[in-house]
């Protein structure tokens, strides 16, 4: 009875223990999975891509991400690669139905060892879930919550398209993510161009991606590497003899560095706004589109350097502006030596490239610092000081102070210094050259006049230090670099390039009456004057436009209206506000340096207004076009008065303040600028098939300093750049196109010539309004052929064409 009566409960315990079970299961099933994400997000599998940006030539110049990834097509990748993969982390996956139950058994008994999860045991199906809808957490629950993931998403899918979303969602190391970025990253060319060894290498790196990373730790990624090959072996996907070519094979590690990425900040990011504002945040980061743009890579760089140089040779005639640290003990010298030998790390010094050193003596007898760069020793000589003998930051010619080389600099002073040559022998001293950060900014924006295709943008001196585009975003005024527009008008109202005009005094009373009332200050007289502060006389428009004269500028703005140049200005592509008065002649309205050259470009292009275009085409993940621009040129101009004003600002280099253009050696026509209180300076020209403008100027607006216009500040970056630009193009003339014609005038007075007439030209004039010889002109020229000597000598002499210097712009 007894027995009975246990064994009976006996089976009471087991009915309520299988019930508690089924009740424990079924409640901890839903407790794991009543959360758990749906798979439906799989069947359309949308990863984040990378946007990709090119040049006009198709060079990537940008790339803007959040997961650097680039898909790929399971039928595009090499068999020994997906082999290499399933060798190394599945090699039964297509077998099992999401779980491989011996390698969870193998790492359950491990973690139960170790009393913690130290192995995982997933099959790459397992890894799909995690990497889709899971963390990266190491707890018992997760693994549970996985393996239903799992066991669903077989259900869901073929193993093909498990393995294709595995292969391109896998993070590799290095940003990378998926196998074709991984093939960029580490061996720069395409997945299906992947060798064994290749493969054999990317397989190795899921287990860990930065400890197996053979740009980290290439000694530990191959023997990885030799693992995988191992591995495929003994799944019999390769042959011993495969193996062991494959392991000595010796790999080129990113034999294509991407030289060109991001080689134009300002522009891609100017391109990255537009594509944001039009298509959202997400379109950018995520969308994988292919942006086309009309960047032109090698211009670019030009540019760059253009820049670089033009900012340094104009802070080095502001004179230096001191250390950038002193160090005032031995504590601190001694700590800064170890971190500049920390940041070389024993590399070897490079030619050009700037470094931070400490003064450790100044030697005044031969008139050179010594300089320790992480303990390596180098001399700076006196032809590399000269430039900071004179501290002069007001740009003042009376502001600066003389000073001998012990006043300007010390021992224990931190410096910037550039490398110069480096020494013959292993530690030997390094000669050096004294070098300080620039202050000013600048800006390049060149563009092809026929297409309106940006060839170059820079809006900066250094993009990672500000990001404001000051090709694009800053308005300031442009000086007499406006004057173009106001001559355009001009010689569209009956002017021509051999009008004279009276350099003379010009007073305009701002006064409305003579009453001042109190509290009011008295408004003083407006007084034009010329940048040399001298009067030139009878002017013609050529010589007015050539020397920049600034009261010949407000006389032809007077007589046309100012209404009527504004009217030009707007259908060159000037857009910004413009002062409706006689300043205007000045430049004093501020503008863009993408308007100014638009404008220029218009008058290379014979009056056809070109729309700036930095994007060609967008092109969607599906291969779709989103977007596409073609060149938009609106006529606005006549090709007569486009090649008149091409004409005449060739004479601004021939004759003008643009003298120093003359090197390009190339028909080239232009217009300096410079603001009055000396802010900005500006050279904007262009050749045939390319227009281009450069600008000099502070954030904060101040004086550029003495002498500083845009003739010896602006103009060397556009011509150093323009030198480039053109290298290998033809040198052209400007076509000349029906409806002018040229007529040998007196360069002085625009009449007719003569024999006897000392200075000529051949002048342009639009057909049939060229001057012609009346008979008292005639009959006086005869009289001055007559001249005796004497009064030869009495005649007035030619004004001298100002040096660029004291050029205004």
């Amino acid at each position: 009875m007894i027995d009975r009566i246990k064994t009976l409960n006996i089976k009471k315990l087991l009915v309520y223990a299988a019930i508690a079970t089924v009740i424990f299961s079924v409640g901890g099933y839903f407790y794991l999975t009543y959360n758990l994400p749906t798979i439906d997000s799989l069947d359309d599998y949308h990863p984040d891509l990378v946007t990709k940006v090119y040049s006009h030539d198709g060079r990537v110049v940008a790339e803007f991400f959040t997961e650097r990834r680039i898909v790929a097509p399971l039928n595009k990748m090499p068999k020994h690669l997906i082999n290499a993969f399933l060798a190394a982390e599945d090699s039964k996956f297509y077998e099992h139905e999401g779980l491989n139950y011996m390698s969870i058994l193998r790492a359950a008994y491990k973690n139960m060892l170790a009393g913690r999860v130290v192995q995982g045991g997933s099959t790459i199906t397992q890894q799909v879930a995690r990497s889709f809808f899971l963390t990266q957490e190491r707890k018992i629950s997760r693994k549970i919550r996985e393996a239903i993931m799992a066991y669903r998403i077989e259900r869901r899918l073929t193993k093909d398209e498990i393995l294709n979303l595995y292969l391109n969602q896998i993070y590799l190391g290095n940003g990378a993510y998926g196998v074709q970025t991984a093939s960029e990253t580490y061996f720069g060319k395409n997945v299906q161009d992947l060798n064994l060894a290749e493969a054999a290498m990317l397989a190795a790196l899921p287990k860990a991606p930065s400890k197996y990373s053979p740009l980290v730790n290439f000694e530990v990624a191959k023997k990885r590497q030799e693992f995988v090959l191992s591995r495929m072996v003994e799944e019999n996907s390769i042959t011993p003899e495969e193996a062991k070519k494959a392991g000595a094979v010796k790999l080129r590690l990113n034999p294509d560095k991407n030289d060109s990425l991001w080689v134009g900040p300002y522009f891609t990011e100017h391109v990255r706004r537009y594509i944001e504002e039009k298509y959202g945040e997400d379109m950018v980061y995520k969308g994988g589109l292919s942006v086309y743009t009309t960047m032109d890579v090698e211009e670019q760089r030009a540019a760059n350097e253009a820049v670089k140089e033009g900012l340094r040779e104009h802070d080095k005639r502001r004179g230096y502006r001191g250390p950038l640290l002193t160090l005032r003990t031995n504590e601190e010298l001694n700590l800064f030596k170890a971190e500049a030998a920390r940041t070389l790390d024993g590399a070897p010094f490079e030619v050009g490239r700037r470094y931070q050193g400490v003064i450790e003596a100044v030697n005044t007898k031969d008139m050179t610092i010594t300089v320790d760069i992480g303990s390596r020793k180098g001399v700076i000589a006196r032809p590399d000081l000269e430039w900071a003998k004179l501290y002069n930051p007001t740009g003042d010619p009376e502001g600066g102070v003389q000073q001998d080389l012990k006043k300007t600099f010390h021992a224990g002073e931190v410096v910037l210094a550039a490398v110069k040559t480096l020494p013959d022998k292993p530690g030997d001293t390094v000669k050096l050259a004294l070098e300080q950060d620039p202050v000013a900014q600048a800006a390049l924006f060149a563009i092809e006049p026929a297409t309106g295709y940006v060839r170059v943008m820079i809006g900066g001196g250094d993009f990672s230090k500000t990001q404001f585009n000051r090709a694009v975003q800053a308005l300031r005024q442009p000086g007499s670099a406006f004057k173009p527009f106001i001559y355009t008008a001009a010689i569209d109202k009956n002017y021509t390039p051999a009008s004279v005009v009276v350099d003379s005094p010009l007073v305009f009373d701002n006064e409305t009456d003579n009453t001042i009332k109190e509290g009011e200050e008295k408004v003083e007289a407006w007084r034009p004057k010329n940048y040399d502060e001298q009067f030139a006389g009878p002017t013609t428009v050529r010589e007015g436009l050539a020397k920049s004269r600034n009261v010949v500028t407000v006389k032809i703005l007077q007589d046309i209206g100012v209404s009527y140049a504004v009217n030009y200005a707007r259908l060159l592509g000037i857009t910004s506000p413009l002062a409706n008065d006689l300043s205007l002649a000045l430049g004093s309205s501020a503008v863009t340096l993408q308007e100014m050259v638009t404008a220029f470009a218009t008058l290379e292009n014979q009056g056809g207004r070109p729309a700036p275009i930095f994007v060609t085409k967008i092109v969607d993940s599906s291969g779709r076009t989103i977007e596409e621009n073609m060149p938009i040129v609106t006529p606005v101009l006549s090709p007569q008065t486009s090649y008149i004003m091409t004409n005449l600002l060739q004479g601004v280099i021939e004759n003008g303040t643009g003298m120093r253009a003359k090197s390009l050696g190339r028909p080239a026509a232009g217009k300096t600028g410079t603001t009055n209180d000396l802010n900005d300076a500006w050279f904007i020209g262009y050749v045939p098939g390319l227009a281009a403008g450069s600008w000099i100027g502070y954030d904060d607006e101040r004086r550029l300093g003495a002498h500083e216009t845009g003739a010896v500040a602006a103009l060397p970056i556009w011509l150093k750049f323009m030198k480039e630009a053109v290298a290998d193009m033809p040198v052209r003339n400007f076509p000349v196109p029906e409806g002018v014609e040229f007529v040998k005038v007196d360069s002085k007075t625009g009449e007719p010539a003569i024999a006897a007439t000392p200075e000529t030209i051949f002048e342009v004039f639009k057909s049939g309004t060229g001057p012609k010889a009346s008979s008292a002109v005639l009959k006086r020229r005869s009289t001055e052929v007559f001249m005796d000597d004497s009064d030869a000598k009495q005649a007035p002499t030619p004004v001298p064409a100002p040096q660029p210097a004291q050029a205004t712009h």
